[in-house]
């Protein structure tokens, strides 16, 4: 791990810090106070800086809603973890790469057709990017917060690769925040393959949340579909919330406005 700056953010006490991994770029912040809850964030480079933000300067004002809800619950903030996609100009595709689901499309889940003439399983590496996260990232950086207390928060693709995340490593976090889950990248073969991958009801809490505008207003019937097969798993209303927020779009400005609610699911014990 390689330092590469530290800045501050408005309504945030101390320091966020960036450092490498091996080419991978991460930004995390700790509170003065000990942390015991971890949230690790996918899209790092909207987590916190407006400067590296891919949306017009918009973030998710991360830090701040875990300082906010932690206060009305009393307890210390989470440390927060905002993981760099490697998306760049020489690699567009460096996102999907990240965060599409492995497994599930090198098992043939078809890809919805306006990627099917690009889209090539093997490209994919989903697996050691969450590997690096588990192995690496975390004992670097917040050592010691037990996977009870530890999170999982990510957007469209994001969502997508934290419920795959919870299928795939399910001893090393509890619960599991997908906000405008992505469905329609692999339709409703999709919502099923990962609903029916994921632990059995009762063991983890799992978010899923979607607005009705922009991209988020394709996502009702898919996501009605996962409500369907969460429920026939027997997930229950104290370990599986599914909302739906009017005049909600698919942007960092729109998530950052409900964060609280899922963030209290959360750190809610």
């Amino acid at each position: 791990m390689k330092e590469i700056k530290r800045f501050q953010i408005r309504g945030v006490a101390g320091e966020v810090k960036r450092v490498d991994f091996n080419g991978r770029t991460v930004d995390y912040w700790l509170p003065k106070a000990p942390a015991t809850h971890l949230l690790i964030a996918h899209d790092g480079q909207n987590i916190f800086d407006g400067r590296t933000s891919t949306h017009r300067g918009q973030t998710w004002k991360m830090a701040q809603s875990a300082i906010r809800v932690s206060a009305e619950l009393g307890i210390n903030p989470p440390a927060i973890i905002g993981v760099w996609h490697s998306s760049t100009k020489e690699d567009p595709w460096g996102r999907g790469k990240d965060l599409v689901p492995e497994k599930y499309f090198r098992d043939g889940i078809s890809v919805q057709s306006e990627f099917a003439k690009v889209f090539q399983p093997e490209m994919l590496h989903g697996d050691s990017y969450l590997r690096s996260i588990i192995d690496e990232y975390i004992p670097a950086i917040a050592p010691g917060i037990s996977a009870t207390n530890t999170a999982m928060i990510g957007s469209s693709m994001g969502a997508l690769a934290t419920l795959y995340a919870q299928a795939q490593l399910p001893e090393k976090f509890l619960t599991a925040l997908a906000l405008s889950t992505h469905w329609p990248f692999g339709g409703d073969a999709l919502v099923e393959r990962t609903i029916n991958s994921l632990p059995q009801a009762g063991s983890h809490k799992i978010w899923m949340s979607h607005g009705s505008k922009g991209l988020d207003a394709q996502y009702a019937p898919f996501q009605q579909l996962a409500d369907k097969l969460m429920k026939e798993r027997g997930y229950l209303p104290h370990d599986f919330v599914s909302k739906i927020y009017e005049r909600s779009g698919h942007n960092e400005r729109s998530w950052a406005k409900y964060l609280d609610q899922p963030m209290r699911f959360w750190l809610t014990a």
